[in-house]
């Protein structure tokens, strides 16, 4: 009898101590992914959700950890499976975006994030990155709508700016890119994309004297941008022909297709 419950006490010691051995804990799993532990963190989750499979936070964060390591195919799985377990999560349905937007897969990328805007419509990066994929998709004015959007819930930030900028260029509203460029370029005034991009808005609608400033702003901190180089000079082509042409020689010279174009109106100036 003793011996039957000796074995009895041992065989329970091992089951418990096995079973603790497969019980994850969800806080080294999330400290490990926020250190950048990716492996490791997976790891742990698995341990977690040994026992608690259907566990949404968990399953996220392993299809994070996925994410980060590129092994697409198991964050994938990992985010259908949240969605079998609740269709209205915003970010599996970001997170399948994301991947579709680094397989440059727009398309897909814009459906899924169009998807996470619906059952989250107030998350600020989810509407980024629809705005941003509608763009690639040439959706220029669905992509203002929701930057606009975004806007809203963060005034202070300047990203949906540019992006808008950038719409309103393709979708030819020259005023409108002026107008976001210039709030963009009030929170961030040293970003000579923004500069540049203004720069040309301008020069389009003949404000060339305030696009010079902008192109003049782009070269100041990088000389070698031919691009801006070749617009400031057909800028001044008029009022400096001299100056403008020699620009245009520099620019021609290092291969710009804009200023190799625009040669023949040097006709008798050096």
């Amino acid at each position: 009898m003793r011996i039957s419950l000796t074995i009895n006490l041992l065989v329970c010691f091992f089951v418990s101590l096995l079973f603790s051995q497969c019980i994850g804990s969800f806080r080294d799993a999330e400290a490990l992914y926020q250190n950048g532990r990716y492996e490791e963190a997976i790891q742990e989750f698995n341990r977690v959700l040994f026992v608690s499979s259907t566990d949404l936070k968990t399953l996220h964060l392993r299809a994070r950890s996925y994410e980060e390591l590129q092994m697409y195919d198991k964050a994938i799985q990992d985010y259908r499976r949240i969605l079998s377990l609740d269709p209205t999560y915003a970010q599996a349905y970001a997170g399948i975006g994301k991947i579709a937007w680094e397989e440059d897969d727009m398309k897909d990328a814009e459906k899924n994030f169009l998807l996470a805007a619906m059952h989250d419509p107030k998350d600020y990066d989810i509407l980024i990155f629809l705005s941003r994929s509608m763009i690639k998709n040439g959706r220029f004015k669905s992509s203002v709508e929701f930057l606009d959007e975004a806007i809203r819930l963060k005034p202070e930030e300047a990203m949906p700016h540019y992006y808008k900028g950038i719409a309103q260029a393709y979708s030819g509203d020259g005023l409108g890119v002026i107008v976001s460029f210039n709030k963009y370029l009030e929170i961030e005034p040293d970003n000579l994309s923004a500069h540049y991009n203004r720069g040309f808005a301008l020069m389009k609608l003949g404000y060339k004297e305030w696009a010079i400033e902008d192109f003049d702003e782009v070269l100041d901190k990088n000389p070698k941008h031919y691009e801006a180089l070749a617009r400031r000079a057909l800028c001044l082509i008029d009022k400096n022909p001299r100056q403008a042409c020699l620009d245009l020689e520099t620019a021609a010279l290092n291969g710009n297709l804009l200023a190799k174009s625009n040669m023949k109106r040097c006709n008798g100036n050096p």
